[in-house]
């Protein structure tokens, strides 16, 4: 009787310690349980995962071809999808600001040695540069200088601030590949577009000979100075005040006499008048001290229009040849409506621009290069779209060629793709740019004044070799009139 008691005292100890034992083994459960995630999220996390490394290589992929200029998203896609999205204008503003941002696609291959070229005095890595018209205030010049360009000319520039003509006033023709704009100067004027290019120079910059405008080896940046609407038509004091304003900034000037939109511009390419304004801003070109960018003076170049007439082209020649200008751009839009258009759009007040304009300008081209010396260059630009077109004017005597419609048309591809078929052609043909320039240089250039020919000798004339003929027989009868004098006294 005396254990039962301790039995129970035991039982009542150790039922207790069973207890702890159980809720210690279910607690250690449950702490399993929790450190092991649900089976569900696992896979929601794997999925996460894989989504965000699938978005970053895409990304990643997308970037590398989007920056690449020769993608043909550019070409079939984006450059479309701008055209047909917004009008002419809007699209061309949105396209500028693009390239401005930095964020524009890039040409990341390097130029064939082939495309090496000359112009002006300056060695540049390829042919082919962009005409004014683009980037008219200078906004995003090393944005296309990164698409391949060895040229970008910034303008036209007036040296006040002006709107242009009314919108709309550009238009394109799809079906004919061309445009035809009204612009008219529209500009944010000369101290808007010099602080920007004061603004891209380093604050640590080495110059030496081969430094350029362009800040970059193997390319030149050219300012085009244009006309205020409100000045005088005959007056030269707006491209004067241009080359001032811009020499010390600029490799090339191009004095724009042949904008076909700005009321008078296209009278100073008359004889007088014309004469007149290259003495002035040749004058006030040779004025300007070296500049602290490029240690030299800027060229000038005289942009003319492709309408004029054989003699009138002639003509203005014989004033290039006299001015000390240093090359020629030809051509400007034209004013012709050749009867192959057939775009809706083709009635359209403005220039004409784009392949159309290739005729024109290749007839201007010929005639000048036969009416001025292989030291003064010619740059074609009207109508170019392909290397076979560049070909073309170099084989007429360009030294070098200029892009603008095919580029707004094409993308910002088109540097590129022409340069690699123009590099593909002079491959096939074992020659280089520079051996096809100076051939056709060689034999197209003016030689200088034709030796005059002899007067045609009149009725009753003679000539000194006639006389000297006569003299000739005179002697010989005098002769044989002596012997038989000589004879007959010896007999």
């Amino acid at each position: 009787m005396a254990s039962l008691p301790l039995r129970n005292i035991r039982h009542q100890h150790a039922l207790p310690h069973g207890l702890t034992h159980h809720r210690q083994s279910i607690l250690h459960r449950r702490t399993l349980a929790s450190s092991v995630p649900p089976l569900g999220s696992a896979r929601s996390t794997l999925r996460t995962t894989s989504y965000t490394i699938l978005f970053a290589v895409s990304a990643g992929l997308f970037a590398a071809y989007y920056f690449d200029a020769r993608s043909a998203i550019h070409r079939y896609v984006l450059t479309p999808v701008l055209r047909y999205t917004f009008d002419a204008e809007t699209g061309h503003k949105i396209a500028v600001k693009v390239l401005r941002s930095g964020l524009g696609p890039r040409d990341i291959v390097k130029d064939d040695d082939v495309l090496r070229s000359e112009i002006l005095g300056f060695d540049v890595s390829n042919p082919v540069g962009l005409a004014a018209g683009f980037d008219k205030d200078g906004e995003a010049i090393d944005g296309l200088f990164n698409l391949g360009f060895s040229w970008v000319e910034v303008g036209s520039v007036t040296p006040k601030p002006q709107p242009g003509n009314p919108r709309p006033r550009v238009f394109h023709l799809p079906a004919d590949s061309a445009l035809i704009n009204r612009y008219g100067f529209p500009s944010q004027g000369a101290a808007a577009v010099v602080s920007r290019l004061r603004a891209r120079i380093p604050t640590f910059y080495d110059v030496n000979e081969a430094s350029t405008g362009a800040l970059r080896s193997g390319a030149v940046l050219a300012v085009n100075l244009g006309k205020n609407k409100t000045s005088p038509a005959d007056s030269s004091e707006d491209f004067v005040s241009g080359v001032n304003t811009f020499g010390p900034y600029a490799d090339v000037l191009v004095v724009n006499v042949s904008s076909p939109n700005t009321p008078g511009l296209r009278g100073l390419q008359n004889r007088e008048l014309l004469e007149s304004l290259l003495k002035d801003v040749v004058e006030a070109r040779n004025a300007l001290k070296p500049s602290p960018i490029t240690s030299r003076r800027p060229r000038l170049v005289l942009k003319v229009a492709p309408d004029l007439e054989e003699p009138q082209l002639a003509e203005m020649a014989e004033v290039i040849r006299n001015s000390n200008i240093d090359g020629v751009i030809v051509s400007n839009t034209t004013v012709a409506r050749p009867s192959s258009l057939i775009d809706q759009n083709k009635a359209e007040t403005g220039g004409l621009s784009g392949r159309p304009l290739k005729p024109y300008t290749l007839r201007a081209l010929k005639t000048l290069r036969a009416h001025l010396p292989a030291s003064i260059p010619i740059i074609g630009c009207g109508g170019i779209s392909s290397g076979a077109d560049a070909l073309e004017y170099g084989r007429a005597g360009a030294s070098f060629v200029q892009l603008y419609t095919e580029f707004g048309y094409d993308g910002v591809g088109t540097c590129r793709r022409i340069k690699d078929e123009l590099a593909s052609l002079l491959k096939r043909e074992g020659k280089t740019w520079r051996d096809v320039v100076n051939e056709s240089t060689a034999s197209l250039s003016w030689k200088g004044p034709p030796t005059p020919l002899p007067a045609p000798v009149r009725e009753g004339e003679a000539t000194i070799g006639k006389l000297v003929e006569e003299a000739k027989m005179l002697l010989s009868l005098v002769d044989q009139l002596g012997k038989k004098m000589s004879g007959s006294t010896e007999s």
